[in-house]
């Protein structure tokens, strides 16, 4: 194992021995999981932006979070990193069989069917098929990977005409509901609205968290041109009516003002 991880590791370790920081020794694995997913949207955030330098403190904060777990477990006799690594080692050796053993897959269809079929037969102690994907994932996110592997065993519309038409479907009953006035049908067909376009967006090839983000950010910089063109005519935010609003929105959609620099 490299000096440098080794020098982590032993940081790590003295922050959480007797004498070490207050802070460091309070925390439990359940006080830190917030903290591990708030940095790995932060290097999520560092890749979509390109910034290499944040990226890399980014990661070196995953990894400082991923040695305090392990250190925390390895406290209370449960594993430690070594077992963590041993582990991710061995089950990447035994999911490779077409790089480590002999099987004759090449292609990244074969080799991500050839995974689930590894994978299954691991986990055969599990009740469904889709069990394995984890609840606690980011609602696009669990949506879209339950689509993708309900698709591997063909559950899936063989067109993307199909899907289309299922969005339209779900639109025109979320239309329904809402002339119905009945709250709990609203948020069920909402719901079913957003699944059929996560489907949409896995169909057409693209990832549904990515795509919404770049949605997000491309409204955020429109309605920061936006607030100052309202100030540029001596309106603050707030008081301009919807109408005044829509037409300076109109105005810089049609010059490209919220365009990536």
């Amino acid at each position: 194992m490299s000096s440098r991880f080794e020098k982590l590791r032993e940081v790590v370790g003295q922050l959480r021995a007797p004498g070490g920081c207050p802070w460091d020794r309070e925390q439990t694995n359940s006080s830190l999981t917030p903290k591990l997913v708030e940095e790995v949207y932060e290097a999520v955030a560092a890749v979509r932006n390109r910034d290499d330098a944040n990226f890399s403190e980014e990661l070196g904060d995953v990894l400082l979070l991923v040695l305090m777990h392990a250190e925390i477990a390895r406290e209370e006799d449960r594993f430690d990193i070594d077992d963590v690594i041993e582990g991710v080692t061995e089950k990447l050796i035994r999911r490779h069989p077409h790089v480590f053993g002999t099987s004759e897959v090449r292609n990244s269809a074969g080799v991500v069917r050839q995974w689930d079929a590894i994978k299954l037969e691991e986990k055969k102690a599990r009740k469904s098929y889709l069990q394995e994907v984890g609840a606690a994932l980011p609602a696009l996110m669990r949506a879209q990977k339950v689509q993708k592997k309900a698709a591997q065993v063909n559950f899936d519309w063989p067109e993307l005409s199909g899907v289309i038409a299922k969005v339209d479907e779900e639109l025109a009953e979320t239309k329904h509901a809402i002339a119905s006035q009945n709250s709990e049908a609203v948020a069920d067909e909402i719901g079913d609205l957003l699944f059929a376009v996560v489907n949409l967006a896995r169909k057409s090839g693209h990832d549904a968290e990515t795509v919404l983000q770049d949605a997000t950010d491309k409204f955020t910089r429109r309605f920061v041109r936006l607030e100052s063109e309202l100030k540029k005519n001596g309106t603050k935010l707030g008081h301009a009516d919807l109408l005044q609003m829509d037409a300076i929105w109109n105005r810089l959609k049609v010059e490209g003002a919220d365009s990536v620099k």
